[in-house]
């Protein structure tokens, strides 16, 4: 980044598109942070400093860095105008949830075409993962499955644990895509379990049973059995959501 005062710039702004002004401000900045040309930690020019470097007014300026604050690239919350931002990815992938999920309820997608996505995109992170077996992310497992054994797991702590269970062995994994993806998506639908557990009749009952199927898939895991790991989490997540499917139909 150039100091105040500095003649030369890291950006070059040009208008190749028609878009409101602050949107290709955005853009431009959103590239140099995701390029790398931007580090994160590193605190961007003022709002005065920025509008000298691209030749665009402060208020086009502050509205491009309320679009990076909501899509979690820059930190600053509502005190951009008299605090420099901050480049960071704190909250990146908590706003690409929402987004996809936007994007997704928009566009009408099924509950059941999000569960094959994930079906495809977990099945072949955990092949992975029976192979590679990273150890912090498969003691996060197992600490998993040992929270859904507790004698006083409820519904909310279960579910926690269930996500810790699902997002840990997919990192084990060591494919980062596949941890990034899936934490994405499954942010998008993971309230539908706490949905359905709080829908059963007997939720205690189906925790237990949920139980054994994710010991089932960590033990595969663990014996570097990729093929059984796959299909095991394979069936237990289309189970689940056809289970839950059926019980929403009428009779």
């Amino acid at each position: 980044m150039t100091k105040s005062g500095d003649t030369a710039s890291p950006f070059t702004f040009q208008v190749t598109e028609r878009a409101p002004l602050s949107v290709l401000v955005a853009r431009q900045l959103r590239e140099a942070i995701v390029s790398g040309q931007i580090s994160v930690g590193t605190e961007l020019p003022s709002e005065k400093e920025l509008t000298s470097q691209l030749g665009v007014s402060r208020s086009t300026v502050r509205e491009a860095l309320r679009i990076l604050q909501a899509q979690g690239l820059i930190s600053g919350g509502d005190t951009v105008s008299t605090q420099r931002p901050r480049v960071t990815g704190e909250y990146v992938m908590s706003s690409a949830a929402l987004a996809m999920e936007s994007v997704l309820r928009l566009g009408g997608v099924p509950l059941t075409d999000l569960v094959e996505l994930r079906v495809v995109i977990e099945g072949a992170a955990l092949e992975q993962a029976a192979s590679v077996r990273e150890q912090t992310a498969m003691v996060a497992a197992r600490e998993a499955v040992e929270a859904m054994r507790a004698a006083d797991v409820n519904v909310e702590s279960f579910r926690a644990a269930d996500l810790s269970f699902h997002r840990s062995l997919v990192s084990a994994s060591g494919n980062q895509a596949y941890g990034l993806v899936m934490g994405v998506l499954r942010d998008a639908v993971s309230a539908h379990l706490g949905e359905a557990l709080h829908q059963v009749s007997r939720p205690r009952r189906t925790m237990t049973e949920l139980t054994h199927e994710h010991e089932e898939i960590l033990r595969a895991v663990e014996r570097g059995q990729g093929k059984r790991a796959r299909s095991l989490v394979e069936e237990h997540i289309r189970a689940f959501y056809l289970a839950r499917k059926r019980a929403k139909e009428p009779r």
